[in-house]
């Protein structure tokens, strides 16, 4: 799973790279190292404006009685979207792309300690998810928009430290994503990124805590010390 990420660079690499538009975003779009379930998120949901927005990290779907359930459904399996009844209707209307640049994993070991990896592409370029997003409305009538990051077999990189990583997708595939790309031809996107585009490194347990911000969370660990 994906329960962690980073998104660092300013708004002008996206834009650059993805031709989204970031003005609504970029006075209040700060470097993040430890981006966690519940927090807002930046993300794209529509092929024509491309404009960036905030959504809550963790998907309601929109026919739920207790907002809680979004903090369950941070991550979506990409093999199984057009069957689980949470994410069916979403992954045939409201595809997204959610913005970021890096992301953690934990590897288990035997003796019961994780140990927490960092993993970007190796220009250190901005990237996007392949999320899926809805809009709840409270029992008071407040919309509420939430987003879930797609997650698939991991890559030759990914599969030592863990069984999942999320779906990255580089432009061409960001467009298709979000465009009006026929159903039968959305899941040939949701594919591992390749590895020999990727990095990884073994960070400290500090980013663990999803309280804790700092620079500090992506050094290797062995320069912590």
């Amino acid at each position: 799973m994906c329960a962690r990420f980073t998104l660092i660079l300013t708004p002008n690499g996206y834009a650059l790279v993805y031709d989204f538009d970031t003005a609504f975003v970029s006075e209040v779009m700060v470097p993040r190292y430890n981006v966690a379930p519940t927090q807002n998120v930046a993300v794209v949901s529509n092929p024509e404006t491309r404009r960036v927005q905030w959504m809550r990290w963790g998907l309601i779907p929109s026919w739920a009685k207790d907002p809680a359930i979004g903090n369950k459904m941070i991550n979506a399996r990409g093999e199984t979207l057009a069957e689980k009844p949470s994410f069916r209707s979403a992954f045939q209307k409201r595809r997204c792309l959610i913005l970021a640049d890096g992301f953690y994993e934990w590897q288990k070991n035997p003796g019961g300690r994780s140990i927490p990896y960092y993993f970007t592409l190796k220009d250190h370029a901005p990237f996007v998810f392949a999320g899926l997003w809805e809009s709840w409305i409270s029992p008071a009538g407040q919309p509420l928009q939430t987003c879930t990051i797609i997650t698939c077999p991991p890559n030759d990189l990914v599969a030592p430290i863990h069984d999942r990583m999320p779906v990255i997708l580089d432009r061409k595939a960001a467009d298709n994503w979000i465009g009006l790309t026929p159903m039968v031809q959305l899941q040939s996107l949701l594919s591992a990124y390749p590895a020999n585009q990727m990095q990884r490194v073994q960070v400290g347990s500090e980013v663990n805590n999803p309280a804790v911000e700092s620079p500090d969370l992506i050094l290797p660990e062995q320069t912590l010390f």
